[in-house]
């Protein structure tokens, strides 16, 4: 297999796929409201600043490597076919890369505050949708990467695989040859509709054979068919039922946000795990219920659950690295059970069953019909979707191993996510044998922001210390490394890419 400039092979850098999935037009068109736009950034921390000229030309090599870094969409003036991604003619890349130095002194405080203004910025839906920044002027002489990627090009998941050729496994790899430029495509919205008019005999005939088929199916044993039916309509129902009623804390949105982090030992959030028998992602959520059970109880209003969507990877190895294909899980989580061990046991118990519903992939079956609905009245099922949902919770297992950019090493990555509507959206990314958990909040729903951050690292350490240990693991995100984590990476501590 052929590998990339960072020595790591890509499962499928071509993206083969033009079209745009219903799911991925969905996540296209929240662009239109400010508190549904789909994109997500990646922070990235450097131990030494890259050189300018490599870190462009490390970007332009990659857009060739991977073409949807290329394309833009486009969008039929008529749905007669599905928006397609299209080679943009246009495509500069001294558009999507940029270089800026950070607002005085320097901190990952205003780097965070930097990634909040661009993803309340929307991206331009007449080109490629990313931008990479580099962030220069920060203390110690480090450097930060920001990735802004739209979630309709893929999502998280999907994105480890697609940027696999942005890294190195070594400081100063050789150089190798730059691939060809991608040949452009000029296709217009009347075209695609046009195009999308030409085909609809032969789109008839297959809807016409599908159906026949079905109904070939149900004749020959309509009891098993409509048992089958009925079963996934009760699967739905349930899936769609609120699993918990809404905080009352938590009820405000508004479009302005904030980020807070810390930083974790991967080792002993897996040794917790062991402890109690668990995965890695149910003591994550666990940590989760302790940080919002501590914000609720602190502010005099104690409640026992609340309603946490999470999102489940469904890629297969066969897939393509871009769109989207994942499920969602709806949990009652249990903030107000204070044993920790109890926690843990009540979120596995609601993860292990809501992963066997039959409907858990009905975002995918309904989001055909939803994708034709005018925007206005999309916008309005979104936000009556989400008033039911306080908190999204997500799990992006990165790279074991140490990896660089343009020859500096990424100590770290945090990653920033769409609220969707939501209050809160926390992230949990593991990299070279360290990990982070980022809290991304609505600043109307979350007004306390320093007990909310002195809770994030209280609810955390709480989990950690099932490994065994008392002491405090989990430490304000900062530039520096703090000495128990990397004494954790140099023991070797590594967890396979996948451990959830």
């Amino acid at each position: 297999m052929a590998t990339t400039p960072g020595g790591l092979a890509p499962r499928d850098a071509g993206q083969p796929r033009t079209e745009l999935s219903a799911v991925d037009h969905l996540m296209l068109r929240g662009e239109a409201n400010p508190r549904f736009r789909s994109g997500f950034i990646s922070v990235e921390i450097l131990d030494t600043k890259p050189d300018w000229d490599r870190f462009r030309a490390r970007a332009e090599d990659v857009s060739r490597r991977v073409l949807r870094l290329r394309q833009k969409v486009v969008v039929p003036l008529l749905p007669t076919a599905a928006p397609r991604w299209v080679t943009d003619p246009d495509f500069n890349i001294d558009f999507h890369v940029r270089r800026v130095r950070a607002p005085e002194p320097g901190t990952l405080r205003e780097v965070f505050d930097m990634a909040e203004v661009m993803l309340q910025s929307p991206l331009d839906l007449a080109r490629p949708l990313w931008t990479a920044t580099l962030v220069e002027g920060l203390t110690d002489g480090k450097a930060a990467a920001l990735l802004h990627l739209s979630h309709a090009v893929s999502d998280g998941v999907g994105s480890v695989n697609m940027f696999m050729p942005v890294y190195d496994q070594e400081r100063n790899p050789p150089a190798e040859a730059t691939p060809p430029q991608p040949i452009p495509q000029d296709l217009s919205a009347n075209e695609l509709m046009r195009e999308g008019v030409g085909r609809l005999p032969g789109a008839l005939v297959c809807g016409v054979r599908a159906v026949l088929s079905t109904v070939g199916r149900a004749a020959r044993d309509p009891a098993a068919t409509v048992a089958d039916a009925l079963g996934y309509a009760r699967s739905g129902a349930r899936i769609l039922k609120p699993a918990a009623e809404p905080s009352p804390l938590l009820r405000s949105r508004g479009v302005s946000t904030r980020t807070e982090a810390v930083d974790l030992d991967l080792g002993v959030l897996d040794d917790a795990a062991k402890a109690c028998r668990a995965s890695i992602n149910d003591v994550y959520l666990a940590g989760l219920c302790a940080v919002l059970g501590r914000y609720h109880s602190a502010l005099g209003v104690p409640i026992g659950t609340l309603p946490m969507v999470v999102p489940v990877n469904l890629r297969t190895e066969a897939d393509p690295a871009g769109g989207n294909n994942f499920a969602t899980v709806s949990l009652a989580a249990p903030v107000g059970t204070a044993d920790p061990l109890r926690r843990v046991e009540k979120i596995r118990t609601q993860m292990t069953r809501r992963r066997e519903e039959r409907a858990k992939g009905l975002i995918g079956a309904v989001a055909p019909a939803l994708s034709v609905l005018p925007t206005a009245v999309l916008l309005q099922l979104m936000l009556r979707s989400a008033a039911a949902t306080d908190v999204l919770a997500t799990n992006i297992p990165l790279y074991p191993q140490d990896t660089y950019l343009c020859g500096a090493k990424v100590l770290r990555q945090y990653g920033l996510g769409p609220l969707n509507g939501t209050a809160v959206e926390f992230a949990l990314v593991s990299r070279g044998g360290t990990c982070t958990v980022t809290a991304r909040y609505a600043r109307g729903a979350v007004q306390r922001e320093r007990l909310f951050a002195q809770c994030l690292l209280q609810g955390f350490d709480e989990v950690l210390a099932l490994a065994g240990d008392p002491a405090p693991h989990a430490v304000p995100a900062s530039f520096r490394v703090p000495d128990r984590l990397l004494m954790a990476r140099d023991r070797g501590r590594r967890i396979p890419a996948g451990r959830s």
